[in-house]
């Protein structure tokens, strides 16, 4: 009886890793060039992020610690204050919620070591209605005060999650940078931009229809980078209105999630080909 119990420990344990490398392999990608940091590997020493809600730092984590590590100059616009987002766990009266969310950010932004912040006031879920003209020009005037020459965004036909707020600023980003490269002035916008991807093995796998049209509407990723997951999960602490996403989105702890969701994945892209045919 012993022995037969020992055996049956020895097969469940066996399972559990065989069950382990699996998932951990959905959150790879081999095709990636793993850098420790992206920033010092293309020699940016002023990075830009262009996000659209508090908490979509939250995918960049280890590029920006990172490149913070390497000396980089780090300046974050984030388009909504993220009103319209569900809270869990509930922190606060809703209608304040867009105040609570724009605290939140700035404080994990200052944890990060970003040095500068705006987080501006456009409708959050409304980004794709608000004009064009308004937010290209706009976020164009930010780069040209910040002068970075990596900007980092999101892929303009997936926007990592499926969300048209993401997928907006993705576009605004790659426009601005257009408008910059045709201009007069002295900065003529970033030597480069990043894309930040979410690990399209798992996105096909685990996250249905929503995944589906992220892996099938995004490119491969160029550059794995390392999570700095005690950042991540500090970040998750810091944004407590939306402490709990990570076990609503994806059914377990960010601290579980994050042992095999431990690298960063980013399609790098020069900034001279923005507008250009593929």
């Amino acid at each position: 009886m012993v022995w037969a119990l020992g055996l049956a420990a020895a097969v469940l344990v066996l399972a559990g890793i065989a069950g382990f490398l699996w998932v951990n392999r959905l959150f790879e990608a081999p095709e990636a060039t793993r850098v420790a940091s992206l920033a010092v590997e293309l020699g940016a020493t002023r990075v830009m992020t262009v996000f659209a809600h508090p908490d979509d730092e939250q995918l960049a984590n280890g590029l920006i610690t990172s490149a913070k590590a390497g000396g980089a100059y780090v300046a974050q616009v984030t388009a909504t204050r993220g009103e319209a987002g569900t809270q869990v766990p509930v922190v606060a009266r809703q209608r304040d919620l867009g105040i609570i969310r724009h605290a939140e950010v700035l404080k994990n932004g200052f944890a990060l070591g970003i040095d500068e912040q705006e987080v501006w006031d456009y409708p959050d879920g409304g980004v794709p209605e608000v004009p064009m003209e308004e937010l290209v020009g706009r976020v164009a005037e930010a780069m040209t005060r910040y002068r970075p020459d990596l900007v980092v965004t999101f892929w303009p036909a997936s926007g990592a999650t499926g969300h048209k707020d993401h997928m907006r600023m993705g576009l605004v980003a790659e426009q601005a940078i257009a408008r910059l490269r045709a201009g007069v002035g002295d900065y003529r916008g970033p030597r480069h931009i990043a894309y930040a991807l979410t690990p399209p093995r798992a996105m096909a796998r685990l996250a249905g229809e929503t995944g589906r049209f992220v892996v099938e509407n995004q490119p491969a990723p160029t550059h794995a980078v390392p999570g700095n997951t005690a950042s991540k999960l500090k970040g998750w602490e810091i944004h407590a209105s939306q402490g709990d996403y990570v076990r609503r989105a994806y059914g377990v702890p960010a601290r579980l999630l994050y042992l095999v969701w431990d690298k960063e994945f980013y399609a790098l892209r020069n900034a001279a080909d923005i507008g250009k045919e593929d």
